[in-house]
């Protein structure tokens, strides 16, 4: 089992991502449940949106497991844009398990593009393409 906060800067409250499932060095699973600690919470629900974060915390995890491997430092940010996304639900009731899959298309020094993957059970609940810059130079 991996220590998440060991690899990615995220801490709370913006920090999602809960589980690491599987990590390679191009590709990775991980999981969380929506709670009222999440941004986006208005007092019921978490808007969607809130996935987008989810995409790039866990390419962050991908990232800084890679980094761990090989003795590195891991990532103390990223800067992110992104590429394109489909959201097939507005709003996120609180207790929804979600697993986020992320594999990376294509890297180049410090920049990639990351496809990204989210659902709760059966249900796409985001499909999108993120760019990501690494900001911490080795």
């Amino acid at each position: 089992m991996i220590d998440i906060e060991s690899v990615i800067p995220h801490r709370e409250p913006i920090k999602i991502i809960t589980e690491a499932i599987e990590l390679q060095d191009d590709a990775g699973t991980a999981a969380a449940v929506v709670n009222e600690r999440w941004p986006l919470f208005d007092g019921r629900t978490v808007h969607s949106l809130v996935l987008v974060e989810a995409v790039a915390q866990t390419a962050a995890l991908v990232e800084g497991y890679k980094r761990k491997k090989r003795g590195q430092d891991s990532i103390k940010g990223w800067l992110v844009g992104i590429k394109s996304a489909e959201f097939h639900r507005e709003l996120l009731a609180l207790q929804t398990r979600i697993t986020v899959s992320i594999k990376s298309l294509y890297s180049f020094d410090d920049y990639a593009v990351i496809n990204g993957i989210v659902t709760a059970e059966n249900e796409t609940l985001l499909t999108a393409v993120l760019q990501v810059v690494r900001l911490n130079q080795d």
